[in-house]
């Protein structure tokens, strides 16, 4: 969750100081629902993100030098430079992509749902969306073919409350988790997204179901960002108030989980002060291997656009 955090504000100031080109969209405030899901997953599981997705490899494993270079767009990147912010991937830890079209990771989630059944290999698949996206006809048509072929994947609806300045009231009926049963999928709405452990716990069965053939599961998760919907845009107060915003600081995923761990006796005060000096030198490395790697050469630009015949 530190990883996350520090890595996110840090995008944002280099997003002000004119260092990352186009849009930067940030996981602040929602790194337990992040991290409490990402962690019940396998190296070798699934994992689709959207544009809100810095953390989701991260959690999953990603170092952060590459991440880091890839926002500048930087030959270093994860993906060479070519993905940025919106569109992150790495293979190596599962992530197969993340993208700025609201619910179209959705479907490759499930795509690589099908393939696991169909190999047999035991993997399963994780799609992150937004409340946003639980509107998205893609959500339904993968649901419904998930619960036809019992397919091993969990359905993660990000409830931050808010599709860039609309509140999720006035555009959702319902309860997005119930929506589960018209499929007959399993369905469960986790209202405290803030506490990293019931996230954990309830992403767990799910995942466990999943793996045992026992189904896709629709997994909704209560959470809430702090900044605007990207960086750097005006959108004013109006859509929502201080006071609301003040109360979800009061409940921050990183402070709630300090304290739990120096309650439990896990680590001591001294301990996780070192904690957070450790990532915060990390993030400062991967800031600067960002500024040094070179951008991609010109000629690498039509490079990985189709699949290269084999034995090319």
């Amino acid at each position: 969750m530190l990883r996350i955090r520090r890595f996110d504000e840090r995008a944002s100031k280099m997003v002000k100081r004119g260092q990352i080109p186009g849009t930067v969209h940030t996981s602040i405030g929602q790194e337990a629902q992040v991290v409490g899901a990402a962690m019940t997953l396998d190296d070798g599981d699934y994992m689709t993100g959207n544009h809100r997705s810095h953390g989701h490899p991260i959690a999953k494993g990603s170092p952060l030098a590459p991440l880091m270079a890839e926002l500048v767009g930087k030959a270093g990147g994860v993906c060479g430079g070519k993905g940025g912010s919106l569109h992150l991937a790495d293979f190596k830890v599962g992530s197969l992509g993340e993208s700025g079209i609201v619910g179209s990771s959705i479907p490759i989630a499930t795509g690589a749902a099908l393939s696991s059944k169909v190999l047999g290999n035991g993997k399963v698949s994780m799609a992150f969306f937004g409340d946003g996206a639980a509107n998205q006809g893609c959500l339904y048509e993968a649901m419904n073919l998930a619960g036809v072929w019992d397919l091993p994947v969990v359905f993660l609806c990000e409830n931050n409350q808010y599709a860039l300045s609309t509140p999720a009231h006035t555009v959702t009926s319902g309860v997005i988790a119930e929506r589960a049963a018209g499929f007959g999928i399993a369905g469960e709405r986790v209202e405290d997204g803030q506490d990293v452990l019931a996230v954990h716990a309830a992403a767990q069965a799910a995942v466990e179901r999943a793996r045992s053939g026992g189904g896709p599961t629709l997994l909704e998760v209560v959470t809430y960002r702090y900044n605007e919907h990207s960086e750097g845009l005006r959108l004013g107060t109006d859509y929502r108030n201080a006071e609301e915003k003040e109360t979800w600081v009061g409940r921050d995923p990183i402070a709630q989980f300090r304290r739990h761990l120096a309650q439990e006796g896990v680590a001591t005060e001294e301990e996780l002060d070192a904690l957070e000096q450790e990532v915060l030198d990390e993030v400062e490395q991967a800031f600067e291997f960002s500024q040094e790697s070179p951008y991609p050469e010109p000629e690498v630009a039509f490079a990985d656009l189709y699949t290269e015949p084999i034995g090319a």
